[in-house]
């Protein structure tokens, strides 16, 4: 999504810095819009033609003299895209995972240049609960007004003929049963669609002949070993020992639990119930499935707390 944001602005003409939170982000985004300044004054480069290069790129020599990241060389940069009718869009993935005082910085960067009408836009990316934890937490108050677009499931069928039509393309046979046996393991989950199609790729690298049952059942093993690494176990990492109470008794079911059971199964009072429900949807572990009834929002979250109990 970041990608097709990416495109978008540099088809209308603006310029992308693009970057992840690791640490020192925000100075390497500096040093990018440093670079694209030099290149518009120059008369090098026209704004918005591609994206610009990370400080160490190889097109970059890293040796290059490096400034301090303030904001007046930003500005101009922004004032000399805004004479050219553009701006700049900076992207940020695996927002969770940043700094919080770089991301203040970031953010107070950015609230000033708005302040003076200049022509920018700022777009994470990053896993739904950490991101509203981040944007509720005061990092910057500016920042609560980001519009907020959560990356819902989509349709088994939408995902079967997504991969049917993908390896297709690439004259990769894959059967119509097992593009269904994928796209059913992904559970329309978006970073499982994502997982699972990289590893049926890197499958078909391997194999001399039409992706087989066995080569499906490899890739929908490493995506599920994945998700629960970066996705599970960072969003169960935040929660109470309360908190596991009530998704363990989650887990006893195989569908939709009512909150009477687990309210029967943890021993909380149903004001309890109530309130540790509304932490876990927010968290965006659970999810509404009808009257009294919650399920897992995250897909493989039952199977890995069955596999994982925790003593109550």
């Amino acid at each position: 999504m970041l990608g097709a944001a990416e495109d978008l602005a540099l088809n209308n003409g603006w310029a992308v810095v693009s970057e992840t939170a690791t640490g020192g982000f925000v100075r390497r985004i500096g040093e990018s819009m440093r670079l694209l300044t030099n290149d518009l004054g120059m008369g090098l480069q026209a704004a918005g033609s591609r994206r610009c290069p990370l400080p160490d790129s190889p097109s970059r020599p890293s040796s290059r003299p490096k400034s301090k990241s303030t904001g007046a060389p930003r500005a101009a940069l922004l004032r000399l895209l805004a004479q050219r009718g553009t701006g700049l869009v900076i992207t940020v993935d695996e927002i969770h995972a940043a700094d919080r005082a770089e991301l203040s910085r970031l953010a107070a960067d950015v609230q000033h240049f708005i302040r003076e009408g200049l022509p920018i836009g700022l777009i994470f990316a990053g896993l739904p609960a950490a991101v509203s934890d981040l944007l509720n937490e005061g990092v910057a108050t500016f920042l609560r007004r980001a519009d907020r677009i959560d990356l819902h499931a989509a349709s088994i069928t939408e995902v079967e003929r997504s991969f049917s039509e993908t390896f297709a393309e690439a004259r990769i046979p894959l059967s119509a049963n097992l593009a269904r046996e994928a796209a059913e393991a992904t559970g329309g989950y978006p970073f499982l669609i994502q997982l699972v199609g990289y590893h049926l790729w890197q499958e078909s690298e391997k194999a001399s002949d039409d992706l087989d049952a066995e080569a499906v059942a490899r890739a929908v093993a490493a995506a599920r070993r994945r998700n629960e690494r970066v996705v599970i176990e960072a969003a169960l990492s935040t929660t109470s020992g309360r908190d596991r109470d009530f998704l363990q008794a989650m887990a006893e079911d195989r569908r939709a639990s009512s909150t009477t059971d687990i309210g029967k199964r943890t021993g909380m009072r149903p004001n309890a119930v109530g309130n540790y429900r509304t932490r876990l949807m927010d968290a965006g572990l659970i999810e509404p499935a009808g009257h009294g009834l919650v399920d897992f929002a995250i897909p493989g979250l039952r199977e890995y707390l069955t596999s994982h109990p925790t003593a109550r």
